[in-house]
């Protein structure tokens, strides 16, 4: 989702924050209507009186005003209607008005680009795409002497491409950006058009590309010297892309620094006081992000890579910090990038409620991702395939191996994503894997098409292949595989995939006989699945220490051990049964078209913990 969450759309940073205002510096003129009040100055009503302003305005278009002040008025009419009511075809009409007539005016910029800007974005949401882009195209031609607006029209034309997922046609557009930044001595506003096309790079995995695009980026950033918040909001964007570059290849280790830079950067940002002081040249006139949406960014990637790592409780921490600073900021701000930053977070910690034995508090954080997914079709449609992967998981952990299959199989049809394709494809395998009798279907879902893929999903798959020889007693074969996950996942810190391979490695030297190799193996395995926490890894460790201690005769550890699986067992059982009382439950059905509204209550659990290990 890297459109909305890593920040494709810039902002303007200008006087007169009203729509139609004339001039990047300077409020327009007060025109005050018969009645008495400036229809021009900013609304101080609380609430905003819409009606009454729209009554004013339009008590102006009568008079016949000079052609300036019709165009202003048209722009300013099409602004509040289009804003502040669902009057779609009335806005239109005024701001198409007033693109034609500011046309015709000579050094009437701000209200013919900006008369261009809502058109357009009306158009978008009215699905007319296709009418918005030639508009677009026009204005950014005839706007090459206005830096700040041919800049802003060329940002907004971009975006609309990378929504419609033609990365290719915003890429050039941004690097015609960057080129005429650099043309008209913007290197602030050049870093912008630069790291926002590394962005899109990094989504359409061109690294070849990517890597002297982020080396000249940090060249920039490093020797611009102007507004200290630009310059560290570029840094965060800067270093967001590197985070997430590292994440994406499932290093986990290897980003630590800079994570590191990246908290300390957004600490210096929280410090920093904005000023307001205009910079000079127009063409710098933006900024990337809000310092409240940077914040959660950095609370959001930083939970990513817990995630990744196995820290569940730090990804807990920075979820709860990053969830209750999006519900302040939705209380004032409507941009669908908190919508989107909301989602992603969910959809982490539900993968670590499923990891910790919480399921009935995943099955509820699903059914709220439904939720914001239902409110907005173009986050469902981000989201889609994600929110299938998350009940597939869930299925996983209650033992609905069918619903599971289904969930992936819907998934994968939904999603073209070549990491989120190769998680869903190793846990499907999984889940054939424990069916038992679907081993033919393992090799078809393309295990070596997993090894192009990034660091920790290879290390993954190779766990997948040697829980598969494991199953078909080819235990010297499992063992090599998991010797070669052991060996990736320490070299990353991938905490989960070292504590699921030493424990099966023990199961594996157990049924061999070797308890003191298999005793080697458990006992560190335990110990590391008490610091994730995992739940699931704990009770298959406990069983394996349980029987251990007591074919070696350690009848003291062997009951110590038994009351801990015990303990475990009876955890994992209550929620269970409580997961599957939910309504919530009835998700695990749904494989077509949007997220079901309501949901059946149940009359109980229809599922056993029989097979949960």
């Amino acid at each position: 989702d890297g459109s909305e969450a890593g920040g494709a759309e810039q902002s303007p940073r200008r006087a007169g924050a009203e729509p139609g205002a004339a001039g990047a510096a300077q409020p327009g003129p007060y025109l005050a209507h018969p009645c008495g009040c400036p229809f021009w100055s900013p609304r101080p009503s609380i609430p905003p009186k819409v009606r009454l302003c729209v009554h004013c305005l339009q008590a102006v278009l009568p008079r016949k005003p000079p052609a300036r002040m019709e165009a202003r008025t048209h722009l300013q009419l099409g602004s509040v209607l289009y804003h502040h009511t669902r009057n779609g075809d009335q806005a239109r009409g005024h701001l198409e008005k007033a693109w034609l007539i500011s046309q015709q005016i000579p050094q009437f910029e701000d209200v013919k680009f900006e008369a261009a800007s809502l058109l357009s974005e009306l158009y978008c949401q009215e699905n007319s795409v296709d009418t918005a882009k030639p508009l677009l195209r026009k204005a950014i031609q005839i706007s090459q002497q206005t830096p700040y607006w041919h800049c802003r029209l060329l940002f907004q034309l971009a975006q609309l491409h990378t929504l419609e997922k033609d990365l290719v046609s915003a890429c050039d557009l941004l690097g015609v950006g960057a080129e005429y930044a650099r043309v008209v001595g913007s290197e602030y506003t050049r870093a912008l058009f630069l790291l926002s096309k590394g962005m899109l790079l990094l989504m359409e995995r061109k690294l070849q590309e990517v890597h002297p695009l982020l080396t000249l980026c940090g060249q920039i950033v490093e020797n611009w010297q102007g507004n200290p918040i630009q310059k560290e909001s570029l840094r965060v964007f800067f270093l967001v892309l590197q985070v997430t570059h590292y994440l994406d290849a499932g290093q986990v280790k290897s980003v630590k620094p800079c994570l590191k830079q990246l908290q300390q950067c957004i600490q210096t940002i929280s410090t920093l006081h904005d000023d307001e002081i205009l910079p000079s040249n127009p063409a710098d006139l933006f900024h990337w992000l809000p310092k409240e949406h940077m914040c959660v960014l950095v609370y959001l990637v930083t939970v990513m890579h817990s995630m990744q790592a196995g820290y569940l409780e730090k990804a807990q921490k920075y979820t709860d910090k990053a969830l209750m600073q999006l519900e302040k900021l939705k209380m004032l701000d409507c941009s669908p990038i908190l919508s989107s930053f909301q989602v992603i977070l969910l959809e982490h910690i539900i993968m670590c409620r499923l990891v910790t034995g919480h399921k009935a508090t995943a099955l509820q954080e699903i059914s709220q991702v439904c939720q914001l997914c239902q409110q907005s079709p173009r986050l469902f449609s981000n989201h889609a395939a994600q929110l299938h992967t998350l009940l597939g998981l869930y299925c996983i952990s209650v033992n609905c191996m069918d619903n599971a299959e289904a969930q992936f199989t819907t998934a994968l049809r939904l999603t073209t994503h070549q990491e989120l394709w190769a998680f869903i494809v190793t846990n499907l395998a999984s889940v054939y894997i424990r069916e038992g009798n679907r081993h033919q279907e393992v090799s078809i879902h393309g295990f070596f098409y997993v090894f192009h893929s990034s660091h920790c999903l290879r290390a993954a798959a190779f766990y997948i292949r040697g829980l598969f020889s494991f199953f078909q007693g080819r235990y010297n074969e499992a063992k090599r595989f998991l010797r070669e996950t052991l060996k990736m996942s320490n070299a990353e810190d991938l905490n989960r995939l070292t504590a699921c391979s030493l424990v099966l490695l023990g199961h594996i030297f157990y049924v061999l006989g070797n308890h003191r190799e298999s005793n080697n193996m458990v006992v560190p395995a335990m110990q590391l699945a008490s610091k994730i926490p995992d739940m699931s890894v704990q009770l298959w460790s406990s069983a394996l220490l349980r029987d251990l201690n007591k074919a070696c005769g350690n009848a003291m550890d062997a009951h110590e051990a038994a009351q801990m699986h015990q303990n475990f067992s009876q955890q994992l059982l209550q929620d269970h049964i409580e997961a599957c009382s939910l309504p919530e439950h009835n998700l695990i059905t749904w494989t077509d078209g949007p997220p079901p509204v309501q949901f059946q209550a149940q009359n109980g659990p229809t599922t056993s913990l029989a097979s949960l290990l």
